[in-house]
């Protein structure tokens, strides 16, 4: 199965996420102190419950959101055609907020987290695991590779390596919870498919 190169801009589950944390981001650069109030953390948590789902729409910077939007539409795009627009939008908010207890239990108490890259590792996750044979290029590396191997750079740099080094600001932890989230439920969909005869 290879890369489809005419896709579509995005369907509405996709563009929904991607206004929703527009409009957040922009609302944050009028008032960021809001930010302490949706960023997520050990001991923030039981003061502001809320966090650990308003977390996944704030961002710390263009950067930031312009990487996380784009890797949404990037796997979410294919994903959403496949499994549907209700099942891609809870799988996307279950992925992140199990992401955002992953980082809550691994790091640092004093420690604080804001994007959607928890819920977008396992929109990823679960299409590596769904059609690993998807080819893609990923900026700078110019040749086509499988999906799998795509996601599996992305973790090893956004995951494996900042696990490495203690003065990292990358929250690795939400990446890998939701990265494991979205292998699983990538697991059980195949085995979905082939027990109706569907082969990909």
């Amino acid at each position: 199965m290879s890369y489809r190169y005419s896709r579509n801009i995005g369907t509405r589950a996709i563009w929904a996420l991607i206004i929703a944390n527009f409009a957040v981001f922009l609302a944050t650069l009028i008032a960021p102190q809001a930010i302490d109030l949706l960023a997520v953390g050990r001991t923030t948590i039981a003061r502001h419950p809320w966090t650990i789902f308003t977390s996944l729409f704030v961002h710390a910077g263009w950067f930031h959101i312009f990487g996380n939007m784009y890797m949404l539409w990037f796997y979410g795009d294919s994903l959403e055609r496949i499994i549907g627009e209700w099942k891609f939008l809870a799988l996307y908010f279950v992925g992140g907020l199990i992401g955002n207890a992953a980082f809550i239990l691994i790091a640092p108490p004093e420690a604080s987290a804001i994007g959607a890259s928890g819920a977008v590792f396992t929109i990823g996750g679960a299409l590596a695991m769904i059609r690993p044979r998807i080819k893609v290029i990923i900026f700078p590396i110019p040749i086509p590779m499988d999906l799998w191997i795509s996601v599996i750079i992305t973790a090893v740099v956004l995951g494996i390596l900042p696990a490495l080094s203690q003065y990292t600001s990358v929250g690795w932890q939400a990446h890998l919870g939701g990265l494991a989230t979205g292998l699983a439920y990538g697991w059980y969909f195949r085995r979905w498919e082939r027990r109706r005869g569907i082969y990909r």
